[in-house]
């Protein structure tokens, strides 16, 4: 078997993910579509406590780029990009699109509870949903709830989502397939229309693949885009089902697209072989980014400890007093290690805009200059979001060092209540 060193299994996942590549001096839309092809899938997130998570990829990779080329991506035909359950909710390409058509054939069984029951409980409103659709979309679930449910009453007894059944049934309806999403309004709600007027016409009107034929294909797509990666990671990236995605590592072995490897230090490793694609490669990598905790090269937990040697929690859900890094909080890539997190707000009502840094905290072993590096990165994502300071709040053992750094680089850094 194969073997790599933990170093180099690192360096090819990161320039998988696009950061062995320089960022480019102007990102125009061939940028982007280039993320999208190696990233396979974009998780999206109606968090905005910084700015809505899928735009932040694209940061990540290019640099500051205009926001509105991921909106035109997404929402002008013919369509790059097209929603659905991938990893979770997701933009994809709408050739991967169609290589989900046997999960929405499973809608039935697959879709979550009050999804799925809508459509045994209320038939005809699932079908009183569809056709409204069909005659007047795109529309949100608010126009279909006034147009054929007004003065409904939405239940309250859920912390998060209390949909009504109207959203239920869209929700059924766009987990089966039948409706996709043609965009989002400002308030980052779906506008649903029919799925083949979304979908660009040569895949809407395309047969159905073969379900083995298109798990093979994504289970291809995750592998591309990690380089290398353990059977569970390359599951988790379209959230496979175990059988199926083990059978597809076997038949991509057998056509010689994987190559099972040993990776040295990983504790995975000792248990089962690891995977490399067999156009991975390993350079040196001289990144500097800000990840989104949604962000594919650190969304599988299991991998990044594997990767980078550390431990990320989505925090968001925890109650604050049970918060170690804080809400928002995003990695901190330099080079080829995660040197630094930080708990970031963009404070649109203060005056003039203010990036907050909630808390900073630094990574064992962060290079040297790692704070430096960090200011001037902070200072890129203000400017791309619009805002024209950044504040660094007292909380974390590198808030005292990242304030003086954002002062030096000539930006606002104050210490003190955010």
């Amino acid at each position: 078997m194969e073997e790599l060193s933990a170093a180099e299994a690192r360096r090819a996942a990161l320039a998988a993910q696009g950061f062995a590549a320089r960022r480019p001096a102007s990102p125009g839309a061939a940028h982007v579509a280039r993320v999208v092809e190696r990233l396979g899938v974009v998780q999206i997130d109606s968090v905005n406590v910084l700015c809505r998570s899928h735009y932040l990829p694209f940061f990540s990779r290019l640099g500051p780029y205009p926001r509105e080329l991921v909106d035109r991506a997404a929402q002008r035909r013919p369509r790059r990009l097209v929603e659905y359950w991938a990893h979770e909710a997701s933009f994809v390409a709408p050739s991967t699109h169609r290589l989900l058509r046997w999960r929405m054939e499973r809608a039935a069984h697959d879709a979550w509870g009050g999804v799925r029951s809508v459509a045994v409980e209320h038939p005809e409103l699932v079908d009183a949903v569809l056709a409204h659709v069909a005659a007047h979309g795109p529309v949100t679930a608010r126009q279909v709830e006034a147009a054929l449910a007004p003065g409904g009453v939405r239940p309250t007894d859920h912390w998060g989502w209390n949909w009504s059944a109207v959203k239920r049934a869209l929700e059924h309806l766009f987990f089966a397939g039948a409706i996709s999403a043609a965009g989002r309004t400002r308030q980052f709600e779906r506008c649903y229309d029919l799925t083949g007027r979304v979908l660009p016409p040569q895949v809407a009107d395309a047969p159905d693949p073969d379900p083995e034929e298109a798990v093979r294909g994504l289970v291809s797509i995750a592998a591309r885009a990690l380089g290398v990666a353990g059977e569970p990671s390359l599951r988790d990236y379209f959230r496979l089902r175990p059988e199926q995605s083990r059978r597809a590592v076997a038949q991509l072995v057998e056509a010689g697209e994987l190559v099972p490897v040993h990776v040295r230090g990983w504790p995975s490793a000792q248990r089962r072989p690891a995977y490399r694609h067999v156009g991975a490669r390993a350079p040196r990598v001289r990144a500097r980014a800000l990840l989104t905790p949604f962000d594919p090269l650190v969304w599988h937990r299991p991998r990044t400890e594997e990767l980078f040697g550390t431990t990320l929690r989505l925090e968001l859900y925890v109650p604050r007093e049970q918060r170690v890094h804080g809400y928002f909080v995003l990695p901190f890539l330099l080079g080829e290690r995660i040197a630094a997190r930080v708990d970031l707000k963009a404070d649109r009502a203060a005056p003039r805009g203010v990036l907050r840094v909630q808390a900073a905290w630094a990574e064992p072993g962060a290079p040297p200059g790692a704070v430096d590096e960090l200011a001037a990165e902070l200072a890129d994502l203000a400017r791309w979001l619009g805002l024209e300071s950044v504040a660094v709040a007292e909380r974390g053992d590198l808030a005292t060092g990242l304030s003086r750094a954002v002062e030096r680089s000539g930006h606002v850094g104050v210490i003190g209540s955010t």
